[in-house]
Formats: C-alpha cells, sequence, structure tokens
C-alpha cells in the first residue's frame, strides 16, 4: 500500500487559511470536526489509520493530553523568534528549562461582543461587570469553560453567582451565532474571529475590558509516533508571516520577538466597532493547567454559585 505523505490535522474553520496555503509539498491538510476528534486521531487505535504528523489545538486542549503524547518541536531557530511572553505556551506551561513542545502560531483575548446595544458600549469602563447588567439577563452566552467564566468575575464568589443568573446558554461551538440571530444580546468571545464580522456587521461591537483578559492560545504539536519531521523553519516562517493577514492585523500572526510586548497587537483601523482602551493586552494572562487541589476549589466555587 502506498505510504501517505505528511499531515497536518486541525480542527474544521480554525486554522488560518494562509497556512493552508503556504503548506510545503508534499504536506497536506485534513479536518476535523471538533478538539475531541483532533486528539482522538492520536489515540494508540487510531495508528492503523496513520498518526498525522502535526496537530493544530488551542492551549486548553493541548494541555488536556499527557505530555508524553508529544515530541519536542526541533525548530530552535523559528522558535527563537518568539517573543517571550509565548514561551510558556511553547512549553505547554512546563518548567522552564524544559525543551518546546509547541509553536504558538497566534493568540487572543476574550472579548465581550455586543448585538445592538449601544447604550451597553457607552458604559466599557464597567470592564466585565458589564456582563451583570439586569438588561442581560437571560441574553447572555458564556464560555463552555466554568474556569474562564470564573477568571473573569476574579474567581469572587458573589459575582460569579450573579454571573450564573444572567446566562442564555455556556456555548463555544454556536455562541456567535446565537448573538447574530438576536437570541443573544452580548457573549464572551475569542477577539480574533470577530475582527472580519466587525468590518461588515454594523450591529456588533466588541469591548476588550482595560483590565485585560485571559488569552486563548493556537498551537501546532507534532505527536509522539510522528513519522516526518516538522516544516523547514522558511515553509513554516513564510506561513506563519501570512496567517494574519490583512483581516487580522497580528491578531493571526505569531507573536515574534519584533512585537516584544503583547500590546504590539493593533487592531485593524477599518474596525470601528472595536472599543479596545490602549495596551489593554498587555494586561492580559494566560490560562496555564490546574493541579487537581485547585481545579477542586474552582469547581466547588462553581458549583456553590448555581
Amino acid at each position: 500500500r502506498a505510504s501517505r505523505g505528511p499531515r497536518l490535522l486541525a480542527v474544521k474553520r480554525e486554522l488560518a487559511p494562509a497556512w493552508a496555503g503556504e503548506l510545503p509539498a508534499p504536506w497536506g491538510l485534513e479536518t476535523a470536526p471538533d478538539p475531541e476528534a483532533v486528539l482522538k486521531a492520536l489515540r494508540p487505535a487510531a495508528k492503523r489509520a496513520g498518526l498525522p504528523d502535526l496537530v493544530a489545538l488551542a492551549d486548553g486542549w493541548a494541555t488536556s493530553a499527557e505530555r508524553d503524547r508529544w515530541l519536542p518541536l526541533d525548530q530552535s531557530a523559528l522558535l527563537a523568534e518568539l517573543a517571550g511572553f509565548a514561551a510558556a505556551p511553547a512549553r505547554l506551561f512546563g518548567p522552564e528549562g524544559q525543551p518546546p513542545l509547541a509553536f504558538p502560531w497566534a493568540y487572543t483575548p476574550w472579548v465581550i461582543a455586543l448585538r445592538s446595544r449601544p447604550d451597553l458600549a457607552r458604559q466599557q469602563h464597567r470592564g466585565w461587570d458589564l456582563l451583570l447588567d439586569a438588561s442581560l439577563r437571560g441574553r447572555l452566552v458564556l464560555p463552555s469553560s466554568p474556569r474562564v467564566c470564573i477568571t473573569l468575575m476574579g474567581a469572587d464568589f458573589e459575582r460569579v453567582r450573579q454571573l450564573r443568573r444572567q446566562v442564555l446558554a455556556h456555548d463555544d461551538r454556536d455562541g456567535l451565532n446565537l448573538l447574530l440571530a438576536g437570541q443573544a444580546e452580548a457573549a464572551v468571545l475569542p477577539l480574533r474571529p470577530l475582527v472580519p464580522l466587525l468590518r461588515r456587521d454594523p450591529r456588533l461591537q466588541v469591548i476588550w475590558p482595560a483590565s485585560g483578559a485571559p488569552l486563548s492560545w493556537q498551537l501546532l504539536l507534532r505527536p509522539a509516533g510522528a513519522r516526518h519531521p516538522a516544516p523547514e523553519r522558511g515553509s513554516a516562517g513564510a506561513a506563519a508571516a501570512a496567517a494574519g493577514g490583512p483581516a487580522g492585523g497580528r491578531l493571526g500572526a505569531p507573536p515574534a520577538a519584533a512585537a516584544a510586548e503583547a500590546s504590539a497587537v493593533p487592531l485593524p483601523a477599518a474596525c470601528g466597532g472595536v472599543a479596545a482602551p490602549t495596551g489593554p493586552a498587555g494586561r492580559c494572562w494566560s490560562l496555564p493547567p490546574l493541579d487537581p487541589r485547585r481545579r477542586l476549589a474552582l469547581q466547588s466555587l462553581w458549583d456553590a454559585a448555581a
């Protein structure tokens, strides 16, 4: 049977199109319906079908797998170009000195997206407390992750309790659709996929709170058992540079050392609906894996606030 060429496996519609276009021959792109399907393709039972040689996953999904599921990336020159704040996700938040296991090709903050609510957009000074506005009761879509919801409220029990009363749905997959269809008036969503919509839908406005926001990282990883090495630096670097394109600015590009700081992430000038204060990205934070004790504490807070 003819051997298959090297493959990059990604969640459908989550990988920047420029990456697919810049993959060098004989690399090919395959897609899966969701992150769970990507991880399933790495299980021992899937080896007969052939393991992918690279996968693209968000940091939360990548860190949910055992660390020995991933091979160190042999791309020292490319990884050296990353800014300091990208070093931790490149190690999958392991201790300093551990070899990088991922190439963080993009990052984006969680933001508040509003539909036809200019009254709330004018109150951006309220930051994440805007989600507690009485007019949003039953009209708010939140992330599926309780941890993200808790961190937005500073792990304050009373604020988390109020937030849980507001929710229409916890839905990462269809949250944007609920907002666009008018079933919700506000949603907490990653900023990056919203940028092109802001260009053409005047009903939408985005608030990036001045206090900062949790970050979602997009990573490229090499699974244990992969048969082919990662693409050479030139090809990967070209794809990385093109990943943002004119629609996404540096929101879609890797955090290169030339940017130096996370605050060097300009939004497209055409996105007049984005209410982003100066330098909020410098106050953003990543969400490394939790130890069992901390996970239990947050789960207890979440359950008690129901």
